[in-house]
């Protein structure tokens, strides 16, 4: 049952997640999922601040875990480990903020928290009253007699993420801000002032040394389209230290056979098991492929400097996860990331996926795959192609068909003229 504003229940998990969900469709703003770990009101410093560009929180307490596809619309999710909060923190304020509109072109905005082990929902609040706010103040988990309670905030915010960042202490580094901030010329002559009678100035304490100025957050992201496709990682700022590739997905339905056109069917048969994998081109000519298929995970810090994390079977929120070691990508002269299906389904149809590259320094890079119409077992995702005066991103979202007897990696040589000699390998 949905809370009213500014009631409050306690929260008994130890470990709750805690998703922001909404309904998506023409002209919705995209809505990201922020948290705020306060000490007396504020943050004890920029580290505090948990969202898109900083998902980790120093005491490995609280996580920005990403979007989902859900039954009921998005969600895009923070993970909180109650008992490993510092002691200092007192509230940790849940908040969303809205990428292209304002929160009233938002259907079905909702704030849950949830059991993480059991899944047992243990708090929902539904917003129903917003108008022109672009970030919102959902809930918030606080301490109270030794104990954690949730409670249902519903405070909006028509200046945004940067607004309500601000509002709890955070130092935000936006171009605007410091455009806004720039002194006006005046065309008006100053008035003459008489300067005052000098007076001995007074004998004080030597003032304490200033403490170092903090490293301001930076709130931008870029969301990849296919009116927008490509983005330069030169200009964003991001072309050196680990950029991690994720993929997650999630089946909006499930089907037993193909009994739609053109291939819209699932045919799910037990776990569902999507493979992340990179064809890379060094510069000195050398090809290869990373990938869970023959063990194939590559190294970050020697060639191919690319990195397979795991294989993951559930693509909830870890998903697959890919690192390139932008430190080397001189070395590097083009990389296609695709995903492949192993086990557990005929096609991509009817599967939602997102793929996020977040660079160490600079931007995350998203964007969705889309709808698969055809009755594909493989997809191109993005193609890293270094230039030699720039790195570009291109979203590919490119669902192939292999020829009968013909691999999914074979296919994607094919398609993108990589003209490699490929033999049958499992896991």
């Amino acid at each position: 049952m949905s809370m009213l504003k500014g009631a409050n229940t306690p929260v008994p998990a130890q470990q709750v997640r805690v998703e922001l969900g909404w309904r998506p469709g023409p002209g919705v703003p995209d809505v990201d999922a922020s948290a705020l770990l306060l000490a007396s009101g504020k943050v004890r410093s920029d580290a505090d601040f948990v969202f898109y560009n900083q998902p980790a929180h120093a005491s490995g307490a609280v996580r920005h875990e990403g979007k989902r596809t859900a039954p009921d619309g998005v969600t895009d999710e923070v993970s909180v480990d109650l008992a490993g909060v510092e002691p200092a923190i007192e509230r940790i304020v849940l908040a969303a903020s809205a990428d292209g509109g304002s929160f009233g072109q938002v259907p079905g905005l909702r704030i849950k928290v949830l059991d993480a082990l059991s899944g047992t929902e243990i708090a929902r609040y539904d917003s129903e009253d917003a108008t022109v706010e672009t970030a919102f103040v959902l809930g918030e988990l606080y301490r109270r007699q030794g104990a954690w309670k949730f409670r249902a905030v519903g405070q909006g915010y028509s200046s945004g993420l940067e607004g309500l960042a601000t509002d709890f202490g955070i130092t935000v580094d936006e171009p605007q801000r410091a455009a806004a901030a720039a002194p006006v010329a005046s065309s008006v002559p100053p008035a003459a002032v008489t300067p005052p009678t000098p007076v001995a100035p007074p004998v004080t304490a030597p003032p304490p040394p200033a403490a170092p100025p903090a490293t301001p957050v930076r709130l931008t992201k870029v969301t990849l389209t296919k009116d927008t496709p490509s983005v330069s990682l030169t200009k964003q700022g991001g072309t050196s230290g680990a950029m991690r590739v994720n993929l997650s997905w999630q089946v909006r339905k499930q089907f037993q056979g193909w009994g739609a056109k053109l291939g819209r069917a699932v045919a799910m048969h037990g776990d569902l098991d999507l493979d992340l994998c990179a064809l890379y081109e060094l510069t000195d000519g050398r090809k290869g492929v990373v990938q869970a298929l023959g063990n194939a995970f590559g190294a970050l810090h020697q060639p191919p400097y690319i990195h397979l994390d795991g294989d993951d079977r559930t693509g909830g929120t870890s998903g697959e996860n890919l690192t390139i070691n932008l430190d080397h990508k001189d070395r590097l002269r083009r990389v296609i990331i695709f995903v492949t299906i192993y086990e557990g389904a005929r096609s991509f149809a009817d599967l939602d996926a997102t793929v996020t590259l977040q660079p160490q320094h600079g931007a995350p890079i998203d964007f969705s795959l889309g709808e698969c119409t055809v009755p594909s077992t493989v997809c191109a995702l993005a193609l890293i192609t270094n230039t030699g005066s720039d790195l570009l991103v291109q979203r590919e979202a490119r669902f192939l068909v292999p020829e009968r007897g013909v691999s999914p990696q074979r296919t994607i040589d094919y398609a993108y003229g990589w003209g490699m000699n490929w033999t049958p390998g499992r896991k």
